[in-house]
């Protein structure tokens, strides 16, 4: 079984987000069910950017209903050994143009 944990700083990503685009949480939904299967996730939209023994990281376009085309970005971590997956970050990406990557060395330092 599979555990989805948040960051705090996701936890207002998320909240803020959802409020201009409704259909977040669900999408966010099936990713979950997705990588529950493929937690590196298929094809062009995942992209590793950190590989670990213990720990990958990964970042993948999230398809939003409320948006056209896939502009929004996800950044999580997966744990092979203790099956958790944990969001770093969320970001639509009109408005930033990369991820944090001060806060994904921040989240390696943790574990």
């Amino acid at each position: 079984m599979n555990r989805f944990n948040l960051l705090p700083e996701f936890e207002k990503e998320l909240s803020k987000l959802s409020k201009r685009y409704r259909s977040l949480p669900e999408d966010l939904e099936k990713l979950e069910k997705l990588i529950a299967i493929n937690p590196t996730g298929l094809g062009k939209n995942f992209t590793i950017i950190h590989h670990g023994e213990e720990v990958k990281v990964v970042k993948a376009r999230l398809a939003c209903k409320n948006l056209r085309d896939r502009s929004m970005r996800i950044v999580y971590a997966h744990d092979n050994n203790k099956k958790i997956f944990v969001y770093i970050e969320l970001y639509f990406k009109g408005d930033k143009e990369n991820e944090d990557r001060a806060r994904i060395k921040q989240y390696l330092k943790k574990i």
